[in-house]
């Protein structure tokens, strides 16, 4: 039974490595690692989602792959607010709602990813430790605010990757 047990946490050592060396681009890298992993998860499944499969839904009244994406483009912006730069000029829930193409899902999403990194690469450790109040109900430092954005769009980015298999879309990064 020793001799089982040694070969087997052997094997399991000799295998740890194999299973690091395949850890995503920016995983235990802090926020901004994370960020860029999620942000190029997210980028890669849209632009690998064919344009007719942007408007699929998994039933009805429930939000297509293209709402899917466009609320995060819209929280990404909603929520970055709290932290104190801008919405964009026009971009408000209706237009978010309104838009469907796949050119224009991905320009969004690019856009609030890209606003997002940019933000927090600028944000200095005062900036973070600020206080805010998010929706009129919740105090929060705008690190928190950071980490709520990342939290959501991993969230989606799981909704999405169930969206894509069950309309027959492999992720690029899957093993198929």
């Amino acid at each position: 039974m020793k001799r089982f047990l040694a070969a087997t946490l052997l094997c399991v050592g000799l295998s740890a490595p194999r299973l690091f060396a395949q850890l995503p681009e920016g995983a235990f890298e802090g926020y901004d690692g994370e960020w860029k992993h999620v942000s190029q998860q997210l980028v890669a499944l849209a632009e690998a989602t064919p344009a007719e499969k942007f408007a699929w839904r998994p039933a009805p009244n429930v939000r297509s792959t293209s709402e899917v994406y466009m609320h995060i483009a819209y929280a990404n912006f909603l929520l970055l607010a709290y932290a104190g730069p801008k919405m964009p000029e026009g971009f408000n829930r209706d237009v978010a709602k309104s838009v469907t193409s796949k050119a224009e899902v991905v320009g969004w999403l690019k856009r609030s990813l890209e606003a997002v990194r940019q933000a927090h690469a600028n944000a200095t450790a005062k900036d973070l430790e600020r206080h805010v109040r998010v929706f009129d109900e919740r105090d929060c430092t705008v690190e928190g605010v950071y980490l709520r954005i990342l939290v959501h769009d991993n969230e989606h980015m799981g909704q999405l990757i169930g969206y894509a298999r069950m309309s027959g879309v492999v992720p690029p990064w899957a093993d198929k």
